[in-house]
């Protein structure tokens, strides 16, 4: 069955080396580490419980909630 679409391992080692040479191997990993960061977002906001919004937060919660390096904090 011939499928127009599907990409097959050549594609794949095409595309791979025209990433390295627009980007470089230094500047790869910087892309990857934001597009895993992006994903995890998604992941967190299409997974949150929106009715726990509405209560405050339990102690517990505050106690095994884990820092997060990128939250700002609230300015006084």
């Amino acid at each position: 069955m011939f499928i127009p679409c599907a990409i097959g391992y050549s594609e794949v080692i095409i595309i791979v080396l025209v990433v390295l040479l627009l980007f470089g191997g230094r500047k790869i990993p910087e892309l990857m580490r934001g597009l895993g960061r992006g994903v995890k977002e998604f992941k967190d906001a299409v997974n949150k419980d929106y009715s726990a919004e509405e209560t405050s937060e339990r102690p517990a919660d505050k106690a095994t909630r884990r820092e997060d390096p990128f939250e700002k904090e609230p300015e006084k």
